[in-house]
């Protein structure tokens, strides 16, 4: 055996012990998923939120070709702002947090009715999964 054939014999041998472990190892575990926001569900049994899944049912009723969204979004601040009082955060505060929720559930309700067959399902499309 010549030195050029052992240093090859002995790199293969390191990278072959090096490689094991990492062959071996259980694959990394998918990763989970997180809220950010915290509980919600103090939010989610809310009236005002009720309120507003039932304002943007009616919104939807005639087709999302139908929606008068200056409407949409006067009604949904109007529920806003008085949630905002009922939480003690004050009717600004609250309608300048959530001033982006009536155009972004016109997107989605436009884009998936489905969401509006139930409060479950709206809660899931604008808030993510419980």
């Amino acid at each position: 055996m010549t030195a050029r054939s052992f240093r090859l014999i002995a790199a293969a041998s390191l990278l072959l012990v090096m490689a094991t472990p990492a062959l071996a190892a259980d694959p990394a575990p998918a990763p989970a998923t997180a809220n950010m926001q915290g509980d919600q569900s103090v939010w989610i049994k809310d009236p005002h939120i009720h309120a507003f899944y039932q304002l943007t049912v009616a919104a939807f009723a005639n087709g999302p070709d139908h929606v008068d969204k200056a409407r949409f979004e006067r009604d949904a601040f109007a529920i806003f702002r008085d949630f905002g009082r009922a939480t003690g955060v004050g009717a600004d505060a609250m309608q300048e947090h959530l001033k982006l929720i009536p155009d972004q559930v016109v997107q989605i309700a436009t884009e998936d009715p489905k969401v509006l067959t139930s409060y479950d399902a709206f809660i899931a499309a604008v808030m993510g999964p419980q």
